[in-house]
């Protein structure tokens, strides 16, 4: 196992990049502590698998170092990487049996034999195949194939670290609940590194300590699950997490009061001028819908979603859609017309990045 740092690490896939649009990866430092579990989060193309294969080896950075504890690897080939990884598709043996897929790791690194037994019985237990140990690898399933896959990346126990590529494409949801699960199982047990690469935030927060969201090529902000819900780092994060993602609105800032189209809304704290581009936010969660009297914003209400355990009010604001989460007991009046936000909740972005009321010694995530 090994802490992994990323040192003004930048990559592009055109040979003479002149600006910042040409880079696949915006330069990054970051440290990954050895033995966490990490998830990279993103849109599809913001960068994730090009950083993942920077770490692995199968792309040499443009520009910075990869070290795995205090040894630069960064010109060192995959092989040398001492790494396990799970692609996206499966990828497995079709003549050997599942027993013989799941040992090859261990037989090839000349394991002891009575090791290897056991050590595969473990790891079939855990992806459920062990009815199927025996048979061949041709002819089962393609997510059948991903939990060899799967296997096979987590049966070694002395790996520096486990990559993982959006391994549960092709896994039937129930599949998927339970092999992640297992992964954090896993985890526990043996204390591998482990990234794994999802555009799925259920995924994700699921089954990382901490998650690296990227947004086109740059990482805005790595955190626990409750500090990308509750501080935000950029704009981005806010509307990526949750569902529905956090209200981002338009606004001018003066001290502790947001303007939002001709409307005044208290914020908690108190901000310093600002020259950018400003947006206040509010997550679903801390919105509730008034009557107008002690205050709030006048809306359009368009329809409520009841999707069981809450309802989702969907309504007009400041020329956009404003959603509010409201539990299945929450009155439903005529005349409730507006929405209150609650002012403690409210993040304020300048040019899409969170800004701290003065007097905050918050800082940005690491």
């Amino acid at each position: 196992m090994a802490q992994i740092t990323l040192s003004n690490l930048a990559h592009s896939y055109i040979s003479h990049p002149s600006k910042d649009s040409h880079f696949a990866l915006k330069e990054m430092n970051h440290v990954w502590q050895d033995g966490g579990a990490y998830a990279l989060l993103g849109a599809s193309g913001c960068g994730k698998t090009t950083l993942l294969n920077v770490i692995s080896g199968l792309i040499r950075p443009s520009q910075g170092r990869v070290l795995f504890g205090d040894q630069d690897v960064t010109h060192a080939p995959t092989a040398a990487r001492n790494i396990a990884q799970v692609f996206q598709f499966p990828v497995v043996y079709d003549t050997m049996t599942v027993r013989e897929n799941l040992a090859f790791p261990l037989r090839n690194r000349g394991m002891d034999a009575a090791y290897i037994a056991a050590r595969v019985e473990q790891i079939a237990q855990m992806i459920g195949m062990e009815a199927t140990l025996n048979r061949k690898a041709r002819g089962l399933t393609a997510d059948a194939k991903q939990k060899i896959s799967l296997g096979r990346g987590m049966v070694r126990e002395d790996v520096n670290a486990i990559l993982f590529d959006e391994p549960l494409t092709v896994i039937d949801p129930h599949m998927k609940w339970e092999l992640r699960t297992q992964l954090k199982q896993l985890h526990r047990q043996f204390g591998h590194t482990m990234i794994y690469v999802t555009h799925d935030q259920t995924e994700a927060l699921t089954f990382a300590d901490k998650v690296v969201v990227m947004h086109e090529g740059r990482v805005v902000q790595m955190g626990t699950p409750q500090e990308l819900f509750e501080t935000p780092e950029h704009t981005f994060v806010g509307y990526f997490i949750g569902s529905p993602g956090m209200n981002l609105m338009e606004a001018e800032v003066e001290g502790n009061v947001a303007h939002v189209a001709g409307t005044r809304i208290a914020l908690a704290g108190t901000y310093a001028p600002m020259q950018g581009r400003v947006q206040i936010g509010i997550r679903p969660e801390f919105v509730t819908l008034t009557d107008g009297r002690t205050g709030g914003v006048p809306v359009q209400i368009r329809r409520i979603e009841d999707v069981g355990r809450h309802r989702i009010l969907r309504a007009d604001f400041a020329g956009g859609e404003i959603s509010a989460i409201l539990p299945e007991e929450a009155e439903l009046a005529a005349g409730m017309t507006h929405l209150h936000f609650a002012p403690a909740q409210i993040s304020v972005f300048e040019n899409d990045w969170r800004q701290n009321p003065l007097g905050s010694f918050i800082g940005k995530a690491a």
